[in-house]
C-alpha cells in the first residue's frame, strides 16, 4: 500500500509504465493476466510469483483478492449496477 499519490495515479494510468519494484510488477502482471485472460493461467505464472518472494500464502491471497474483485465486478455488470440507464427505443 502506498500513500504516494503520483505512484497511485501512474498505476491507474498504466501499471507497466509505473516505477515499481520487480516484485510489485510480477504481482500486477499475474493479476492482469488472471483478470484479462484467466484461461491462459499456468503453473509458471505462480512460479514467477514465488521467484519474486511470494510464499504460498501470499500467492493465495493475491489470487483470492483479484478473483473476488473480478467476480463482484462481473455480478455488478450483469445487474447493471453503477451503469447509466439508456433510453429504450
Amino acid at each position: 500500500m502506498t500513500l504516494d499519490e503520483s505512484l497511485a495515479n501512474a498505476i491507474k494510468q498504466d501499471y507497466t509504465k509505473a516505477a515499481l519494484s520487480q516484485r510489485e510488477r510480477a504481482m500486477l502482471d499475474y493479476v492482469a493476466k488472471l483478470t484479462r485472460t484467466p484461461w491462459l493461467m499456468q503453473e509458471e505464472d505462480v512460479d514467477l510469483l514465488r521467484e519474486n518472494g511470494f510464499d504460498d500464502t501470499a500467492v493465495l491471497q493475491v489470487n483470492l483478492i483479484a478473483s473476488y474483485f473480478n467476480y463482484i465486478n462481473r455480478v455488478a455488470d450483469g445487474l447493471g449496477v453503477g451503469r447509466p440507464k439508456r433510453d429504450s427505443q
